[in-house]
Order: structure tokens, then C-alpha cells, then sequence
């Protein structure tokens, strides 16, 4: 049931959206931050601070996410967790195929900018990141 929920899902937010171009997915390396997370029943949370951000690296459709710490002089700390994806082109619209020790997920690709992407998850959330701006304290 929760396939065929999520799929129904996807469906309506692939069917109302412009499809993601191969081209665009260039856009997903670099610094990242959650923007908001939007829930099933259309609640909204919305992230004005972050202390933890994700850093993207993808070549050839295959990449990488870790969860970085920024620091005040433009630095980061970086934890030791990598997930591993691959990108796969299904039915019109391109999914994330993570991959760790302990888990497997998929997340479907809604829209990219150089600015911001959205992901589907299969519990049905709606991530939204932007891109990282970081804040730099001269001494």
C-alpha cells in the first residue's frame, strides 16, 4: 500500500512539474542546506538556521553526500558517514539510489536550479534545499 501511495505521489508532482533535464543535474555539486521539508498532508517545516549542510559531489551519475559542519572562518568539519548514490533515469525523471552499510533509499529528483533542487522521498516527504551561502567573520 505504501507503493502504491507514493507512486500515486509521485505521479502527481512529475505529471504538474517541468521534467528534469540530464544537463541540470550538474547542478547538484556543491554546498547545500534544507530549505523545508513538506509532509504528506501538506504541512510545512521550514529551516531558517542550519548547523549541519550537505556537501554534493556527482560525476558520470554517480556521487556522493556528507554532512558538513561550516565554521566561522570559512572552513568546515566534515563527518566520517559518506552516502554513496547513483542517479537512474526512470520513466521520464531521474532518482537518487543511495546506498550505505546500513540502508538502502531512493529519492525522485522534482526540480533543479542552480540555486535549489526538490526531492521525493518514499514516505512521501518533500525536501527542498538551497544553495549554501557561507558566512565568513574576518578577524
Amino acid at each position: 500500500m505504501k507503493k502504491i501511495l507514493w507512486s500515486m505521489m509521485i505521479f502527481l508532482f512529475v505529471g504538474c512539474s517541468t521534467p528534469v533535464s540530464k544537463t541540470e543535474l550538474e547542478n547538484l555539486n556543491g554546498y547545500w542546506e534544507i530549505e523545508k521539508v513538506t509532509f504528506a498532508n501538506g504541512e510545512t517545516k521550514n529551516y531558517k538556521i542550519n548547523t549541519v549542510i550537505d556537501y554534493i559531489e556527482l560525476k558520470n551519475l554517480k556521487g556522493f553526500r556528507k554532512k558538513m559542519q561550516p565554521k566561522f572562518d570559512g572552513s568546515y568539519t566534515t563527518s566520517n558517514d559518506t552516502e554513496f548514490f547513483s542517479i537512474v533515469e526512470t520513466d521520464g525523471s531521474f532518482e537518487l539510489h543511495y546506498k550505505t552499510e546500513m540502508s538502502e533509499w531512493e529519492e525522485r529528483i522534482l526540480r533543479i536550479s542552480q540555486n535549489s533542487f526538490s526531492v521525493i522521498n518514499e514516505d512521501t516527504l518533500t525536501y527542498t534545499y538551497k544553495r549554501f551561502q557561507p558566512i565568513k567573520v574576518n578577524e
